[in-house]
């Protein structure tokens, strides 16, 4: 596949999966973009790979991962649900409740390997051992990380700090 042929099909995927790692649209489009930059430079190594695809998914968390113009608040600048390009394929349940917001917003506020790990646990329904890989860590860690980013989040909610 040529990468033309491959930003073609694949951009909006990334886009969708960078929007929802760093809870900015504005900023996944600034990471996916550096990232494709970078990977079109080594494009005949990474196309000759089985999942191409994977790697550049790897790449954008590496890149978010190591992002230096983050905003300093970690709010994020949009609710899910009003994030351009992250409509959702069948109608989310999880719109009903008031407090999806608030909860997006703490989850801007973890650290960001735990923010990627809980995104790819939950919005890419990776397994442990293909969290390891995109990460480079191993499956401890990535467990360590989710159990430490869910206690945080379960200790906010207990004590109605917002």
């Amino acid at each position: 596949m040529t990468f033309d042929k491959f930003v073609e099909s694949r951009s909006p995927a990334l886009l969708r999966y960078a929007t929802v790692l760093t809870g900015d649209p504005h900023m996944a489009e600034d990471v996916v973009q550096e990232v494709l930059i970078r990977a079109h430079r080594k494009w005949s190594r990474i196309s000759s790979l089985d999942l191409p695809e994977t790697y550049v998914r790897r790449m954008i968390t590496n890149q978010f991962l190591s992002w230096r113009r983050r905003k300093s608040s970690g709010d994020m600048s949009f609710a899910p649900g009003e994030m351009p390009g992250l409509e959702p394929v069948l109608a989310d349940p999880t719109s009903q409740y008031d407090d999806r917001a608030e909860l997006s917003a703490r989850i801007g506020e973890l650290p960001r390997a735990q923010q990627a790990v809980l995104v790819l646990r939950y919005f890419c329904d990776l397994p442990d051992n293909e969290i390891a890989d995109v990460m480079g860590c191993r499956s401890s860690t990535v467990r360590a990380y989710a159990s430490r980013a869910l206690a945080t989040l379960r200790t906010t909610t207990v004590k109605g700090v917002r």
